[in-house]
């Protein structure tokens, strides 16, 4: 495939994570993308790499979502699990260079205006608030006995050891 960008690799990332079990829909793709802490592309520069993958066979639309093929989910069964976003699509563009096309695909053809309403309701979802249960607990007060109360026979607080 050839020429390769760095939107293209971020895309088939995206979709790896987003389409997992199920066919991923825009705002999933939209997740993902924020997901892998990369900078979000331009609504027309998705929306040309949409075209340009599905061309080639690698991005399948099923259901009203998108999915990777089996030529793109080999791409990512390759990649390994301990590198980080940077490597991956470094990796991702060099599979895609060496990529060659089979057979003809159906173009999907994704609006600019689609992914734009997309990133817009990611964008309101994500500013509705949400309890976060991993706050931290307010430790309670330690408990001071003086050596008087001591000796005349004060119980000493529960006693906890620590973890080593």
């Amino acid at each position: 495939m050839y020429p390769v960008h760095d939107v293209d690799a971020i895309l088939l990332l995206s979709l790896s994570v987003a389409s997992k079990r199920r066919p991923a829909e825009l705002t999933e793709v939209i997740a993902a993308i924020e997901l892998a802490e990369v900078p979000l592309p331009s609504d027309i520069k998705l929306s040309d790499a949409c075209a340009r993958l599905s061309a080639y066979g690698l991005i399948l639309e099923v259901d009203g979502g998108y999915a990777l093929s089996a030529d793109a989910q080999a791409m990512m069964a390759s990649q390994r699990k301990n590198d980080d976003t940077p490597k991956k699509i470094y990796r991702l563009k060099e599979h895609l260079a060496d990529y060659h096309l089979q057979g003809e695909h159906k173009e999907i053809y994704v609006s600019a205006e689609q992914i734009a309403a997309a990133v817009k309701s990611y964008r309101a979802s994500k500013k509705v608030e949400v309890k976060n249960m991993q706050i931290t607990k307010p430790k309670p007060k330690p408990v001071w006995i003086s050596k008087k109360d001591l000796v005349r026979g004060a119980t000493l607080p529960p006693y906890k050891r620590r973890k080593d």
